[in-house]
């Protein structure tokens, strides 16, 4: 009997129109494309009580184009006092262009754009070519006690591009994207804040060539959305890369920052270390453009040596044994991988279905060594560095796991894992086109509550029925790591998911996890930023937004500020 074909859904392999909704709600580039595999397919249907029919037809992509319908609230005589600053060709007034700077990739911006609704939009779209713009659009924007908002790559998840009171967005990536110095002696960096990751980290992979230096440099950050977030982008929201475990979250690179501010312009200085009182250094990463708009950043950078690099994956019996390892490799201080990834059951069980794996040698042969579905548990990673550094690590996390019960799977599943990492945001795009969500939420945890913090969060989340919910830790430090909950769904409506999101948000709090690991908090865990800090901590915050930005016109209701 000739078996039948499998279905393909008809998915959306074309690059959105100009002008329309779906070319700002779209995922990084245009013309790329990456579609759930069939055993993703696979997985999506059985767990969420879907067939064939379920993606047959499209519900709202979002290819209606904008209409030039929402008036901006400045006044034309504003308009050309902005004009007389940035130049007309670096200004926009018309109704797309306002809309494509204030949307993020949440899933509710997302949901908005794919209903064609136009809202909290910037009244006006301004391009600074560089820091003198952006001093002069400050003291004019103070002066009118009009609202100011930044934009660099547009790859918030947590409402940070909202303008709830209308006012200017800023683009940074558009002028203000170039290297003002390297420094090979100190091994730092100094970018104006709008240039993007990848041609951030191809200028320092190739300073040889480029700039003459001895050695080739790194800068060690690689968020999911690295291809599409800026530099900036990475210091004011916290930012932390895929192998910030080695390396460290985007505060950790920091070592000065140029602000212009209301209130004035300042740069801290580049010392390695100093003990002149709380650093204003540290309290303007994270600030979310809420005290000033950085115009300047000096980062770390590191020697690259890719062919240093030993991938390793390790199966183990169960995620509590994942962790154990994990966090001994964390403390035994023999210096740290660079990637390090474990994923919790039912994410092991996707990947294998994903990837094909189910039912075949590997899998029968890993049920014979007692590593079982909906129990075993992924570890993977790899190492990088000084060569005998690299491979003592490696050797280290490979006597950990083997202690711990964990079954070397050689290094094909983490490479296969590298080889892809940034494509995935480009499937939400696929499965969202047929009413299928997916979106994620993180938070940081201490290794004495990640497993009471795992089992709550995830027991809210798959009370909504037929939800997938995949776990994985990502970031790693001696005292405790991240959760990032991926959850996938189907939900009927903007205020349906709004509220179950909100749920989620308020069971990681009421846990004891933090309300954002790497994300920042934008406007969306804004509302629980002062039951999370306390009224004392929020009292300093508005002390310090109060001195720098008197009259609230910087990114007002971010931060809960």
């Amino acid at each position: 009997m000739k078996k039948k074909p499998q279905f393909i859904p008809d998915w959306l392999n074309r690059a959105p129109e100009k002008g329309s909704f779906r070319s700002i709600l779209k995922w990084g580039s245009p013309d790329e494309f990456k579609n759930p595999s069939p055993g993703f397919l696979n997985v999506i249907k059985q767990e969420l009580g879907l067939d064939d029919s379920d993606f047959k037809k499209k519900q709202k992509p979002g290819e209606e184009k904008v209409k030039d319908c929402q008036a901006s609230m400045i006044s034309e005589s504003d308009i050309l006092l902005f004009e007389n600053i940035v130049g007309k060709e670096n200004l926009a007034v018309d109704t797309y262009e306002r809309l494509k700077y204030s949307n993020g990739k949440s899933m509710e911006d997302i949901f908005k754009l794919r209903e064609n609704i136009i809202d909290k939009i910037s009244d006006l779209v301004l391009h600074p070519r560089d820091k003198e713009d952006v001093k002069n659009i400050i003291a004019l924007c103070n002066d009118k006690k009009i609202p100011v908002h930044v934009y660099s790559g547009g790859s918030s998840v947590t409402f940070g591009l909202d303008c709830p009171k209308g006012g200017v967005t800023l683009v940074m990536s558009t002028h203000m994207n170039k290297m003002i110095e390297f420094n090979e002696k100190n091994q730092t960096i100094t970018v104006q804040p709008g240039m993007m990751g990848p041609f951030y980290e191809t200028l320092l992979n190739n300073t040889p060539e480029k700039l003459g230096t001895k050695k080739r440099y790194t800068g060690g950050h690689f968020p999911q959305s690295f291809e599409y977030s800026s530099v900036g982008g990475w210091v004011v929201t916290l930012g932390s890369g895929q192998a910030s475990s080695y390396y460290g979250d985007a505060c950790d690179l920091v070592i000065s920052q140029e602000y212009v501010t209301p209130s004035g312009s300042f740069k801290t200085h580049e010392y390695p270390g100093t003990a002149t009182g709380p650093k204003v250094n540290d309290i303007m990463k994270g600030s979310e453009g809420c005290f000033g708009v950085l115009v300047a950043v000096t980062m770390k950078v590191f020697q690259y040596n890719p062919e240093n690099s030993k991938a390793f994956t390790f199966m183990f019996p169960d995620f509590e044994r994942a962790a154990d390892a994990a966090r001994q490799i964390c403390q035994g201080e023999f210096g740290m991988p660079s990637i390090l990834r474990i994923s919790d059951a039912e994410e092991t069980d996707v990947a294998m279905k994903m990837y094909g794996l189910e039912h075949g040698i590997l899998d029968k042969f890993m049920k014979f060594k007692n590593l079982k579905p909906g129990q075993r548990c992924l570890l993977m990673g790899k190492t990088d560095g000084e060569k005998s550094f690299s491979k003592n690590v490696a050797k280290q996390v490979r006597k950990i796991c083997k202690k711990n019960q964990g079954l070397y799977l050689t290094s094909y599943p983490m490479k296969k894992w590298y080889k892809g990492r940034f494509s995935d945001p480009y499937m939400r795009d696929a499965l969202n086109d047929f009413g299928v969500l997916i979106d994620t939420l993180e938070t940081s945890v201490t290794w004495d509550n990640i497993h009471a913090l795992h089992k709550q969060v995830r027991s809210y989340i798959k009370s909504f029925p037929n939800t997938i919910c995949m776990t994985h830790a990502s970031h790693f430090y001696s005292q405790g790591t991240n959760l990032y909950f991926i959850f996938i769904t189907r939900m009927k409506s903007i205020d349906e998911f709004r509220t179950f999101q909100q749920g989620i948000i308020e069971c990681i709090e009421t846990n004891k996890g933090s309300l954002s690991h790497h994300h920042g908090i934008g406007r969306m865990m804004a509302p629980w930023m002062e039951k999370h800090l306390g009224k004392e901590q929020m009292d300093v915050l508005r002390s310090i937004k109060k001195h720098f930005d008197p009259n609230g016109i910087m990114n007002p209701g971010a931060l809960g500020l």
